[in-house]
């Protein structure tokens, strides 16, 4: 890789220091949003589109990952984000567990769906 294939040692101070403004709630919250978003499409909730209908974007396997991802995340950052952050997020998690159980063609044991082994079992 040549020098002018790098990236420039100004672009990535530039980058630094805008990620060094960026509050750690918002860090959190932005990959909590992007599991969430995920998790959904990948349990057959996106919109159905002309070219593609939602459940040809399912894969639960996939979904199964985000989710228990989303919840190790939701759980071990809801103490240092506070309630008035971490309660949405766990509303969207429980949405999410609960859309993949309905989803799910072979019912997990309850404790054994996506993400219950941070959360509990989800009803």
């Amino acid at each position: 890789m040549s020098s002018e294939d790098s990236v420039p040692a100004e672009a990535v101070a530039d980058v630094t220091r805008d990620i060094a403004e960026v509050p750690a709630v918002e860090v959190l919250t932005s990959a909590a949003v992007h599991l969430m978003s995920a998790a959904a499409v990948k349990c057959g909730l996106a919109e159905d589109s002309p070219e593609q209908s939602a459940s040809d974007l399912q894969d639960l396997d996939e979904a199964r990952k985000l989710i228990t991802a989303l919840a190790g995340l939701v759980t071990g950052a809801a103490t240092v984000i506070g309630d008035h952050h971490a309660r949405p997020l766990r509303d969207g998690l429980r949405s999410l567990q609960l859309a993949f159980r309905e989803a799910s063609t072979i019912q997990d044991a309850p404790g054994q769906g996506p993400g219950e082994k941070f959360t509990g079992p989800v009803r």
